[in-house]
């Protein structure tokens, strides 16, 4: 990631720094709560689409800068919300906010990172952002409830789950790279195009997300594995497994879901294995992967079409 984000450097630096300073408020525990999650790093990839969009189209300046923070304002404040619904104890390491400091306080201090974010764009006086962004922040909500609703059904269907993800998830990707085009000043046409790479590249690496739930290393990753069927979220790699499995294997799987228990986390991961449900979904996201990289091809040569196609092919080539 660092040399990625060498073509942004002095931006990254600066959209670091804002981030900062928006967490000022005169409440002590909204300060504390927002530094304790943004300080847990992460890899800010959101708000490094935005500047590395921006800079590919000529014009990574202020606006930018800007609208990446509040990216990473409702990316924060989704995760906050997150961690209390899905009573997440471990996140980047380290004990979750709500782990920490209690569920009421990590929500509403969510719900200050998401007003941040507005009063942010209100900044940047341009509508047609502002509309967008409301627009985004409503899907992600409803992708939130439909998982919720989805939670412990393991009759969940691909088109399902593939619904959910692109609401909970890709939307973000997408609308980042939208706005920065926008803010580029570019046609529909180029904005669209940045919307479809953010939109397919949030859905590949949902998907590798997916996959590391149950074969990744806790420790590289910063969260506990199986943590997805503790929560009983029918993620791809158990649909397919309930699809092509043998009856022994739906019958496990269908019992962790709705029980919604990782207690035979060793046995439902060797049926997905078993099954190739875990070879599916790295195939699925590398459908993804190249719709995202086609869109690329669209902007102009350089450093930072370089560093875009080195997150896309990061997106299905990670450990965590």
């Amino acid at each position: 990631m660092q040399d990625i984000r060498f073509a942004v450097a002095a931006e990254f630096e600066q959209v670091d720094q804002l981030i900062i300073d928006q967490l000022h408020s005169d409440v002590d525990m909204v300060e504390n709560i927002g530094h304790y999650i943004v300080d847990a790093g992460g890899k800010r990839l959101r708000p490094l689409l935005v500047l590395l969009v921006a800079k590919a189209l000529g014009r990574c300046e202020t606006p930018a800068i800007t609208f990446a923070a509040v990216i990473e304002f409702i990316h924060t404040a989704t995760l906050l919300h997150d961690d209390v619904v899905d009573i997440s104890s471990l996140r980047r390491g380290r004990p979750t906010a709500n782990a920490e400091f209690g569920n009421a306080p990590s929500v509403l201090v969510g719900d200050f990172l998401y007003t941040r974010a507005f009063q942010l764009m209100v900044q940047l006086a341009d509508f047609d952002i502002l509309r967008r962004m409301a627009d985004t922040t409503n899907t992600i909500a409803e992708g939130e409830v439909l998982q919720l609703v989805r939670a412990g059904d393991a009759r969940t269907t691909q088109a399902q789950y593939l619904d959910v993800i692109t609401r909970k998830t890709a939307i973000l990707f997408a609308a980042g790279c939208y706005g920065a085009a926008t803010l580029c000043g570019r046609d529909e046409a180029s904005r669209q195009s940045m919307h479809a790479f953010g939109l397919n590249l949030g859905i590949a690496f949902q998907m590798i997300d997916d996959i590391l739930d149950y074969e990744g290393d806790p420790e590289k990753m910063g969260k506990n594995v199986g943590d997805d069927l503790t929560e009983g979220k029918p993620t791809l790699p158990l649909i397919y497994t309930l699809e092509h499995g043998t009856t022994a294997e739906r019958e496990l799987v269908t019992r962790a879901i709705t029980e919604k228990t990782s207690r035979d986390i060793t046995d439902v991961l060797a049926a997905v294995q078993r099954c190739g449900a875990l070879d599916y979904t790295r195939e699925q996201a590398r459908h993804y992967h190249d719709l995202a990289k086609q869109e690329l091809e669209r902007l102009p040569p350089g450093p930072a079409r370089e560093a875009l196609h080195a997150v896309t092919a990061l997106s299905i080539n990670r450990n965590h």
